[in-house]
C-alpha cells in the first residue's frame, strides 16, 4: 500500500494515535471479558488453552494490506495481546534456559514478552516449577523433526503418570501438571561469529543443533573442529570471547552477544521444526481442534500392543504421535506415549480411552490441548 511522505509532525500524530489505538484495544479486550469471562475461565486458563489469540492473529493477518510482512503483524498482536494478558493478570512461565536459545522463542511465541519468562537450568526444573507452584506454565521440548523424541521431557512426563497411578512419591500440595498446549517452532540455524568464515577453526553449539547442521558444515567449513556445548547459549558466549570460533544459535543469540551472522538457515533439512509441550495445572478446553496425549503400559505379552493400537481405529480416532519408552529398573518393560486427534469431552474418545484402560497395565492422561500451527 502507498502512502505519501509526511512530516515529522504527522509521523509523532500517528504514533499517537497508534497508542491511543492499542490501549483502547487492551480496554475493550478487558472490559469485554474477550481474554477470558466470556467463556467462564480465569485468564490463566485462557491463555493455556489457546483459543482467542490464534484467532485473532489469523484476522490481523488476513486483514493485512502491507507493506508489513505477515509475521510482523502476528508479532506486534503477539505482544499485544500478552500486554492485554499481564494487565488483566501476571502470567509466569518457566523454559529450559538459557535466554536467546529455542526454547527462550517457543515461550515467547506463546505467551508474548510481556509475560514473566523464567529460564532454568533443566527440563526437569520446568516441571518443578510448575509442580510446586512458582510458575503458572512452563514450556519443554518433546521432539524434533529430525532428532526425534527429547527423552529428558519424556522421562517427566513418565514420572507424573507414575505419581498420578500412585507409584510415585508426589510432594505434599504439589500441583497435578499436564499438557495445555503446543508451540511447533520452525528451527532456523545460524552460523554466528566475530571474524570472517575463513577464520574459523571451531564450531559450538548443543549436540542436536551439530547434528541437524551436519552437511552444511562439512560442504562449507570442511576440517572445522565441531565442539558440544550445553546450549546455543553459551556457544555464543564462547564465539564472542574467541575471534576463532563460530556458534550455531538463533539471530537473537547474536544480538545479544554483539555477534554477526555469517550463515542463515544452514540446517540441513528446511521443513526443521521442534515441538514444544507448555505444561499447567489443567489441560485446556474443547475447541473442536484438539489433541489429547496420554501413556499406557501394556502387558508383557504377544499382540497387546496391536490390540491397543487397533483401539483407535475401530473408534476413527487419528494418531499424531506415537513413542515408546523404557521404565526405568523395570527390564523389558516399557510405557508408550500416544497423542491423538480429539478431546475427552467426545463420546468417541471416552470410549476408546476407557477401552485402553481396559487392556493396559496402567494409563494416565497427560492432557488435551488445540492443535496449534508452526510457527517461525
Amino acid at each position: 500500500m502507498a502512502a505519501k511522505k509526511v512530516t515529522a509532525a504527522q509521523l509523532r500524530k500517528l504514533d499517537r494515535q497508534l497508542v491511543d489505538l492499542l490501549n483502547e484495544r487492551a480496554a475493550a479486550a478487558i472490559a469485554n471479558g474477550e481474554l477470558a469471562e466470556a467463556r467462564g475461565e480465569s485468564a490463566v486458563d485462557q491463555t493455556a488453552s489457546g483459543v482467542a489469540d490464534p484467532a485473532v492473529l489469523k484476522y490481523a493477518i488476513e486483514n493485512n494490506d502491507g507493506p508489513l510482512t505477515a509475521n510482523a503483524i502476528q508479532a506486534i498482536f503477539r505482544e499485544l495481546l500478552s500486554g492485554i494478558r499481564s494487565a488483566n493478570q501476571p502470567i509466569r512461565a518457566a523454559y529450559l534456559g538459557p535466554a536467546y536459545t529455542y526454547s527462550h522463542l517457543a515461550a515467547i511465541a506463546r505467551f508474548g514478552q510481556s509475560a514473566e519468562l523464567v529460564p532454568v537450568a533443566t527440563i526437569a526444573s520446568v516441571f518443578d516449577e510448575v509442580e510446586q507452584g512458582h510458575a503458572q506454565f512452563g514450556v519443554v521440548p518433546i521432539e524434533n523433526s529430525t532428532d526425534g523424541r527429547v527423552a529428558d521431557s519424556l522421562e517427566c512426563l513418565a514420572r507424573l503418570s507414575a505419581v498420578a497411578n500412585g507409584n510415585g512419591s508426589g510432594e505434599s500440595g504439589a500441583t497435578h501438571v499436564q499438557i495445555c498446549g503446543e508451540v511447533p517452532l520452525r528451527i532456523h540455524h545460524c552460523l554466528l561469529g566475530r571474524g570472517a568464515r575463513s577464520e574459523i577453526r571451531r564450531v559450538c553449539s548443543k549436540p542436536q543443533a551439530l547434528s541437524q547442521c551436519r552437511n552444511w558444515l562439512a560442504a562449507h567449513l570442511p576440517g572445522v573442529k565441531l565442539e558440544p556445548a550445553s546450549s546455543s547459549a553459551e556457544a555464543a558466549s564462547l564465539a564472542a570471547a574467541e575471534p576463532d570460533t563460530a556458534a550455531i544459535g538463533t539471530e537473537q543469540a547474536a544480538v545479544n552477544n554483539g555477534l554477526s551472522v555469517l550463515a542463515r538457515n544452514i540446517e540441513d533439512n528446511a521443513e526443521n521444526v521442534t515441538r514444544f509441550a507448555v505444561i499447567g495445572a489443567r489441560a485446556a478446553d474443547r475447541t473442536g481442534r484438539d489433541k489429547t496425549a496420554l501413556v499406557f503400559e501394556a502387558p508383557h505379552e504377544p499382540g497387546s500392543l496391536a490390540d491397543a493400537m487397533a483401539i483407535f481405529k475401530r473408534h476413527r480416532l487419528n494418531l499424531t504421535w506415537i513413542e515408546s519408552f523404557p521404565i526405568p529398573s523395570a527390564r523389558g518393560r516399557y510405557l508408550f506415549f500416544l497423542e491423538f486427534q480429539g478431546h475427552p469431552a467426545e463420546l468417541r474418545v471416552k470410549r476408546a480411552i476407557a477401552s485402553l484402560q481396559k487392556k493396559s497395565l496402567r494409563l494416565s492422561l497427560l492432557g488435551s490441548y488445540a492443535e496449534s500451527e508452526v510457527v517461525g
